[in-house]
């Protein structure tokens, strides 16, 4: 059975920095393409960031320079750090993992297991 868990997230303040990971059990993180997504109450899901097999990082507009996406591969882990923090990033993070192609890596839809979240709040 697979499982993806997210961890580290919590309350910061704005221009502070934390630091989420996200481990998997089932499946080798090597083999999958990892995404990062966040759902704001009443928002849809967003594109985050994504790492390849190869390494290759990719982010979206409103976190690029502010957020990295990197591979543990010996501890089957994923990391997003994420610095300077604004009020706007409060939301539920999710890690995903999928055999995507790089078009498709900012739709959710591509990605076949899921971690459950995890809450960042960042206050003003």
């Amino acid at each position: 059975q697979v499982q993806l868990v997210e961890s580290g997230g919590g309350l910061v303040q704005a221009g502070d920095s934390l630091r989420l990971s996200c481990s998997a059990s089932g499946i080798s993180f090597n083999e999958y393409s990892i995404g990062w997504f966040r759902q704001a109450p009443g928002k849809e899901r967003e594109f985050v960031g994504h790492v390849r097999t190869t390494g290759h990082t990719y982010y979206a507009d409103s976190v690029k320079g502010r957020f990295t996406v990197s591979r543990d591969k010996v501890k089957n882990t994923v990391a997003l750090q994420m610095n300077t923090l604004k009020p706007e990033d409060t939301a539920v993070y999710y890690c995903a993992a999928g055999r995507t192609i790089l078009s498709s890596i900012r739709n959710p839809t591509a990605y076949r297991h899921w971690g459950q979240g995890t809450q960042v709040t960042v206050s003003s």
